[in-house]
């Protein structure tokens, strides 16, 4: 009889084990691996506080289901060939500037920041958010089966290696920068160039450049940038959405749903936590970099300021005659930043026709 009993408990046990084993394997199949390769390398304090964050939340939010699988700058595909092989889905995402793609994305230029449009973080996030430029960000990706998700809104300040105190020693500076900022920079009489992350340290210690912009205080110093370029630039070349994440669409669609709901919810929360939190990790990032690296903070001369201003106003009707889609969001740019007293109201005209705008206070 006990042996009976013994057999029945063993048996039962066994049926467990069975149960137990069969769910580790559903569970194991059920989990999805994506391959994400950045732009940021991995001394960069994106690529922790953003791309890691997300992975780690995704993780969590999923019970393991939706793995990313991260690589630094350049551990598969450069920097700028990002966004086609995301596309193409020879990896399932990526971390981007829109500066990157503004040859697939017309408002790409818009997103990776006007010089001197916005003047807070705030308004650029409200403009993102609320007023429509990430939308048509990704109705025109998504013509290339794409995803579009911005990371977040934060200030570009430039570092360089020596002061800017005229107008003089602006013109004339080699200065590494990325997109229509680069394009900016050039018509304004320095010279901008496009470096990888990784070898910005490099350019600058050597004198390959004479500065450099990665964000903010956060970049720079995560870069070691404030070893090799003591001066930090202020006011910030623009305010916008300078990192994107980009998915495959065929890769989300593919997803569970409760799993794919997640991933959605989880980005749209990612851009107000990373916008909230890059700008307090700015201020002290800054404070520690004049304290501890003695880095000046330099606020360009009234001169400069107002030759970047006008270069710059000059500069963002190129953006704006690169499609309908990129015309509109210009409109709507100029008419908000009228709304706000940035702009002088003629701008609102100026808009349709193409004749720059005089600005109020910058």
């Amino acid at each position: 009889m006990k042996l009976l009993k013994w057999a029945g408990r063993a048996s039962a046990g066994l049926v467990a084990a069975a149960a137990v084993l069969t769910a580790v394997a559903a569970s194991a199949q059920d989990v999805t691996r994506w391959r994400v390769q950045s732009h940021w390398p991995s001394s960069s304090s994106s690529y922790s506080d953003s791309l890691e964050h997300l992975k780690q939340t995704l993780e969590e939010r999923t019970d393991g289901r939706l793995v990313l699988e991260l690589f630094e700058a350049g551990a598969l595909i450069p920097a700028e060939e990002i966004f086609p092989a995301v596309s193409r889905g020879v990896v399932q995402m990526g971390t981007i500037s829109p500066a990157y793609i503004r040859d697939q994305v017309s408002t790409a230029g818009i997103a990776s920041g006007l010089a001197f449009a916005f003047q807070n973080v705030w308004e650029a996030a409200y403009f993102h958010k609320s007023l429509g430029l990430e939308d048509m960000l990704r109705e025109e990706a998504a013509e290339h089966g794409v995803y579009y998700s911005t990371d977040k809104v934060y200030p570009t300040e430039m570092v360089v290696t020596k002061p800017i105190e005229k107008l003089s020693d602006f013109q004339g500076l080699k200065i590494r920068s990325s997109g229509a900022l680069s394009e900016f920079l050039t018509a304004a009489g320095a010279a901008g160039t496009y470096l990888p992350g990784p070898e910005l340290y490099t350019a600058l210690s050597t004198g390959v450049v004479d500065g450099a912009h990665w964000g903010a205080s956060q970049g720079a110093s995560s870069m070691g940038l404030y070893e090799v370029a003591k001066y930090h630039i202020l006011p910030p070349l623009n305010i916008a959405g300078t990192d994107a994440f980009v998915i495959n669409q065929a890769a989300i669609d593919a997803l569970p749903e409760d799993v794919r709901q997640t991933l959605m919810s989880t980005l749209e929360e990612q851009f107000w936590f990373r916008t909230n939190e890059y700008q307090y990790q700015e201020r002290i990032a800054l404070a520690n970099a004049v304290k501890e690296q003695g880095v000046t903070v330099i606020e360009l001369p009234e001169e400069v300021r107002t030759h970047l201003v006008e270069v710059a106003l000059s500069t963002w009707d190129k953006e704006g005659e690169k499609s309908e889609k990129a015309a509109e969001a210009l409109s709507s740019l100029k008419s908000f930043l009228t709304d706000l007293g940035h702009l002088q109201p003629e701008a609102a005209a100026a808009a349709d026709g193409g004749a720059g705008a005089e600005p109020a206070t910058q």
